[in-house]
């Protein structure tokens, strides 16, 4: 459906990860993935999705010279937030283990943004979901690290994974924007811009 509705449009998805390129094809989308390098650095008083917002936009500064009117860049940022503060991808073993324990008997947030660009106009959604652990063992974080290797993902976790089915009591909110993209709110918005909205 969606498909259909873009015909005109060439879509372009600026991001290496495989759950966002699962779900653009879950979504039964036309799109190519173009990547450019870009630090993904932020000034430090922004807080939840001012974060997620202005990164989202950053990645697609590289892009907004080479774009065509029929064009349409999709960028994205995900962020886990708890206690105060932004958790991002782990640097190493030890790190994820520490973010996995400060999450544990706790509820933290997963914020996303979605920044869409046109040639002459920008579209920026974002959304929250509430997850909450239970009180996870030494024993189940560090098997947990060990075999699945979360390095790739913000907060050091993927919900679809074992610590997951294990250890998530309750989610408040989209399940996707957990996986890594609120696909709620990526379709949404292509229908709304393909409308001229």
């Amino acid at each position: 459906m969606l498909k259909d509705i873009l015909k005109p449009y060439r879509l372009i998805l600026a991001s290496g990860s495989p759950r966002r390129h699962q779900f653009f094809k879950d979504l039964d989308l036309e799109f190519e993935i173009i990547l450019k390098p870009i630090e993904e650095i932020y000034p430090e008083h922004l807080l939840r999705e001012n974060i997620t917002d202005y990164l989202s936009k950053l990645k697609a500064e590289p892009f907004i010279l080479e774009l065509k009117p029929n064009d349409i860049l999709v960028t994205s940022d995900t962020i886990v937030w708890h206690n105060n503060k932004a958790l991002g991808k782990p640097k190493d073993d030890q790190d994820a283990f520490e973010m996995l324990k400060a999450m544990s008997n706790a509820t933290h947030d997963v914020i996303s943004s979605i920044c869409f660009t046109q040639k002459d106009k920008q579209n920026l959604v974002n959304t929250t979901t509430k997850v909450t652990f239970k009180k996870l063992t030494d024993e189940e974080i560090w098997h947990y690290i060990k075999t699945f290797k979360p390095f790739d993902k913000a907060g050091a976790y993927g919900i679809q994974e074992w610590i997951g089915a294990i250890g998530i009591t309750m989610i408040e909110g989209s399940y996707n924007n957990v996986v890594g993209l609120p696909t709620h709110l990526l379709y949404e918005t292509l229908i709304n811009i393909s409308k001229g909205e």
